[in-house]
């Protein structure tokens, strides 16, 4: 009887061993980073951690972190369905050297980087890659983010290229001072592998690059498609906005492309084709500039005037081609 008894009491430690231990591995809905943390938490609200990367791997798929209070919570390497929401304090990636938020996730994962503060500044020789490089995933949404000062390498404030047909969402944005001599630049959308990239941009502004906004199918992908409502690109050393490449394609309705080194709106190629309307291009060297056989519908609710070179051929209400 008692050797029983001992056999149900030592039973009964090891199944509470056995939860506990499931429990202390066990990734949380929601977790916390903040300033003052440490990645050895279990970045709990009492007990955050301190960087985006200590969070993340014990943050279950589909799950929130959440910034506690200001701090830089560093470069992070995104594999899963995640929001990083710092909304309501100052969230700080600084990507010395190397690329801010890098996601490379399942073809179905959708992720939310939403108040985020991704710095590429730096001294010499540490100047960040990529503020936003996108490899992988179903949907990405960045929202209300300041993205600014990649300078280096492949030097863009956002290079969606998709290995898979995927969508990005910018809202609320500036993405501004990205880009090295006459590569990258602010938005760089360039699917491969005949992916297929829709993205829509809304509210935001892109100033200081070299490009500004840009489709480029020049990756062997299958399309890219870019809409922007309501955006500014503005003193950009290229041009505003640009379609070059195989199937691409600009929808640009109330926008504003103003004071850019290049064209306000490009494109080049084919099967590249821009529809504008509602829209202000201005003070550029050049106004609309086709190449390459290029397509552009332009209407009578643009202002497109006062730039240095020809204001370009596009005609109102109508088809213009090169």
């Amino acid at each position: 009887m008692m050797r029983m008894l001992r056999l149900f009491t030592f039973a009964g430690m090891l199944a509470v061993i056995i939860t506990q231990a499931g429990m202390a591995h066990a990734q949380a809905t929601r977790t916390w980073v903040s300033g003052v943390g440490d990645d050895a938490n279990p970045c709990s609200r009492t007990a955050p951690c301190k960087t985006f990367a200590g969070a993340i791997s014990k943050t279950a798929a589909g799950g929130v972190i959440n910034c506690l209070d200001p701090g830089g919570f560093g470069a992070v390497t995104i594999t899963k369905a995640i929001t990083l929401n710092c909304t309501a304090t100052l969230g700080s990636v600084l990507a010395s050297g190397t690329n801010g938020i890098v996601i490379n996730a399942a073809a179905t994962d959708v992720i939310t980087l939403r108040g985020l503060d991704i710095a590429g500044a730096g001294p010499p020789g540490t100047i960040g890659l990529v503020g936003v490089s996108f490899l992988n995933g179903g949907v990405l949404h960045i929202e209300n983010c300041k993205i600014y000062g990649f300078t280096s390498g492949a030097a863009s404030g956002v290079l969606f290229q998709p290995a898979a047909s995927a969508r990005l969402f910018i809202s609320d944005s500036q993405v501004s001072d990205n880009g090295t001599g006459s590569t990258g630049g602010g938005l760089v959308v360039r699917p491969v592998s005949g992916a297929f990239a829709k993205v829509t941009v809304r509210h935001s502004e892109f100033s200081g690059n070299t490009a500004g906004v840009v489709a480029d199918g020049s990756a062997g992908g299958f399309a890219a498609h870019i809409q922007a409502v309501d955006t500014v690109s503005a003193g950009n050393s290229g041009a505003g906005f640009t379609a070059t490449g195989t199937n691409t394609s600009l929808f640009l309705d109330r926008v504003s492309s103003v004071n850019n080194g290049a064209a306000g709106v490009l494109v080049n190629g084919s099967t590249a084709h821009a529809l504008i309307t509602n829209s202000t291009i201005s003070d550029n060297a050049l106004g609309v500039s086709l190449t390459g056989g290029a397509t552009a519908y332009t209407y009578a609710t643009n202002q497109i005037n006062g730039n240095a070179g020809s204001d370009g051929t596009p005609l109102p209400n109508g088809l213009s081609q090169e």
